[in-house]
């Protein structure tokens, strides 16, 4: 599996494993180049289905051959024609970011697919701070049919590695804007009907007419949704027993988006 000596890249002060670093580290770097780095099997097979060829990969010789789906990987990408770099063992734990690297990274092009000219249910982040929330309410979006995610002020870069890994390859599948004050996303909305997700404030989540062409809000952890949300949308709640007074974000806003995903079903 290993590459001629050339190619590999020995040193953590090599200009190529900082240029890698900022690409993780700023998101001034990903939006000047338009590029990402993603790491592990999955979310780089997921881009590479989706149409995504790499700018380079990186692997790790010692961990992909004792890794059948990594070296298959890596042959895969080979054969399109892409580079592929070999990475001595302490370069590739220099780039990596997970707890147990599968030895191979890649840069790719920054994901953009097409908005949709009408899109039917949109769901906003607003002020979603936590990549984690961030991520799995971009993956609950695409299961549920969503057709464009907004990330709006105070959120989270899309782009950000732990939003990539959480979002489990929807970047490459789901349209999504990044867009940092309200009037903007005022505008994106014009047309459909707007709800944002409150504690305790406005009508059960399961009595909206999800049907219509509609965005939902969901807040960010601490604060919940902001003034102008609250001002351009309806409040709507997830009715709860006991004692508890709210969810998390993304739990959130996955029961929401899955009943609007029961109601077109069934319509």
């Amino acid at each position: 599996m290993s590459l001629p000596p050339a190619t590999a890249i020995t040193s953590i002060h090599n200009p190529r494993v900082k240029a890698v670093r900022r690409l993780i580290a700023s998101r001034k770097a990903r939006e000047t180049a338009q590029q990402i780095v993603v790491e592990g099997v999955r979310l780089i097979d997921d881009a590479l289905r989706s149409g995504s060829a790499p700018v380079t990969l990186f692997f790790d010789p010692a961990l992909t051959d004792a890794n059948p789906a990594a070296a298959a990987l890596v042959n895969r990408v080979a054969a399109t024609g892409s580079e592929c770099v070999a990475c001595a063992g302490t370069v590739f734990a220099a780039l990596a970011e997970t707890l147990t690297p599968q030895g191979v990274l890649a840069i790719l092009p920054m994901p953009a697919p097409p908005r949709p000219p009408s899109p039917s249910l949109v769901l906003v982040l607003d002020g979603v701070r936590d990549p984690g929330n961030a991520g799995a309410l971009l993956r609950s979006a695409e299961a549920a049919g969503a057709d464009l995610v907004i990330f709006g002020p105070g959120a989270v870069d899309p782009f950000n590695d732990k939003v990539l890994r959480a979002g489990m390859g929807a970047h490459f599948r789901l349209p999504l804007q990044r867009i940092d004050d309200w009037a903007t996303i005022r505008a994106q909305l014009a047309g459909l009907a707007c709800f944002v997700a409150e504690a305790a404030a406005g009508i059960p989540y399961d009595q909206v007419a999800w049907g219509q062409p509609a965005a939902l809000v969901i807040g960010g952890e601490a604060d919940g949704p902001g003034a102008d949300a609250r001002t351009l949308c309806q409040p709507v709640h997830i009715p709860m027993h006991g004692a508890t007074e709210s969810l998390n974000a993304a739990v959130a806003g996955a029961v929401i988006l899955f009943e609007a995903a029961r109601q077109r079903r069934a319509r």
